[in-house]
């Protein structure tokens, strides 16, 4: 097996990124959308399928015996670097004209995601990061800039974003996160991965969200965390693969377990 690099891995990744975003951009408000109802009550879009299978021959082509885990056709290939894809993250929002969503790209060696990029082309927006190469997130035409989480300190100051309450009630925790809501300066419900994006920014300081799958999280991983933010699950299990998220400035980490927990 080749001996890449986590640059040529990172390049790679932002190359399919720009792949996706041809395809997707191109079925966005396309009125012969066509949209289909799958066996667990979510939508999967032609856009979905088509994105996750371009991205699929080129990692079967650039990167021969990797194995991949997308959203639309499962687990594919058995080795320690695993490509991990969700081909259009907030699909309930492209198919009704909403401008959130991304197509979510990761790499993960030995279980622990080493590379991420969100990629949201409706936002005019791209996220990226590296072990040990930083966060990076690109606007339009503008050159990169490196982003970084905030420094807030106190949960009476901080700015929380918590996607769907019916979630939280779903697993039993809605009266903590209520309880939460009125201990933080200013909540929001944003969803998808433009909140994590947004904290990564330093826009949000807490982001919850329970009822996640490892595609919806791998490339959220090390953009949060190169930005200087902690990820976790609500319980406080590092990396994706523990059902749902807990990502802050590291600062409010503690502070937002303990209030979330049972």
């Amino acid at each position: 097996m080749p001996n890449y690099s986590l640059t040529d891995d990172l390049n790679f990744a932002l190359a399919l990124a720009g792949e996706a975003d041809l395809i997707s951009l191109d079925r966005y408000q396309a009125a012969n959308l066509d949209i289909q109802l799958k066996a667990d009550k979510t939508h999967v879009t032609d856009a979905d399928k088509r994105v996750e299978t371009v991205l699929r021959e080129q990692i079967a082509e650039s990167r021969p015996g990797d194995a991949l885990f997308g959203e639309e056709f499962g687990v594919e290939g058995d080795s320690s670097r695993q490509w991990i894809i969700d081909p259009i993250d907030g699909t309930a929002n492209f198919l009704r004209g909403v401008p959130i969503w991304g197509t979510l790209i990761s790499l993960a060696v030995d279980g622990i995601p080493v590379v991420g990029v969100v990629s949201a082309p409706a936002l005019g927006k791209r996220w990226w990061a590296a072990r040990g190469q930083g966060a990076w997130v690109r606007s339009g035409s503008q050159q990169p800039q490196r982003i970084a989480v905030s420094t807030v300190a106190t949960l009476a100051e901080a700015n929380i974003s918590y996607n769907r309450l019916q979630g939280w009630d779903e697993i039993g925790r809605l009266d903590q996160v209520i309880a939460l809501t009125r201990a933080v300066w200013r909540e929001r419900g944003i969803g998808d991965m433009w909140s994590y994006m947004l904290l990564a920014e330093g826009a949000l300081d807490l982001v919850g969200e329970p009822d996640l799958k490892p595609y919806d999280m791998a490339a959220l991983i090390p953009i949060i965390e190169e930005a200087g933010g902690t990820f976790t699950s609500i319980d406080g299990e590092a990396g994706p693969w523990h059902g749902s998220a807990l990502a802050t400035n590291g600062l409010l980490h503690e502070a937002a377990l303990a209030a979330l927990s049972e």
